[in-house]
């Protein structure tokens, strides 16, 4: 709970008191907060969204891309336009426990990724990386997944900073139908 910093007693800010500030609500966002579609448990068969998704149509389970060891996803909850993700098929939660042959495919999906983001939507930069074990952040620590998160200049602006909020252009749907058309052929 947020309180006001003066000698005047101790009150509330924006819990129904009128302000200066308009606000613009992403209810969407408190479902990853209460760990909606969360596994239950460490197993392929608790409940594992990344498990599910593969036996979805591409457009149900917002699927980009499909390889034969790893597959290319949009991220429900994401940070930029964009964000997507690299998963292997198989439920397995370290980097060191991929086949040699996951390693290399989750690296040509990446670069993929990358090509196509860049075609789309003229990416200037990216963050990619892997979140390994909760204590690191990852929301599901049981299946391995590689962000890549599309950059521009100036996309950090005040909203985040400020109104805690992030502005997204377009629909999931519509960005996995972009991404997909964008998608390079393998080498």
């Amino acid at each position: 709970m947020l309180a006001r910093m003066s000698s005047e007693p101790e009150q509330q800010i924006g819990v129904g008191s009128p302000d200066a500030f308009q606000r613009l609500w992403t209810p969407h966002r408190m479902a990853y907060i209460q760990g909606e579609n969360k596994p239950s448990g460490p197993g392929a068969g608790d409940g594992c969204p990344f498990c599910t998704i593969p036996a979805k149509s591409d457009e149900d389970g917002l699927v980009i891309a499909r390889g034969e060891l790893v597959y290319a996803v949009l991220n429900l909850y994401p940070y930029n336009g964009g964000h997507l993700m690299v998963v292997p098929f198989r439920h397995v939660a370290g980097y060191t426990d991929l086949t040699a042959q996951e390693t290399v495919e989750l690296g040509d999906y990446t670069k993929r990724a990358m090509k196509a983001l860049r075609a789309a939507s003229g990416a200037q930069g990216f963050n990619i990386g892997m979140n390994q074990g909760e204590v690191a952040g990852a929301g599901i620590a049981a299946h391995l997944h590689q962000h890549i998160v599309p950059r521009w200049g100036g996309d950090t602006n005040f909203m985040p900073v400020v109104g805690h909020t992030k502005v997204l252009p377009q629909l999931l749907a519509d960005t996995r139908r972009m991404l997909a058309e964008k998608w390079p052929a393998g080498a």
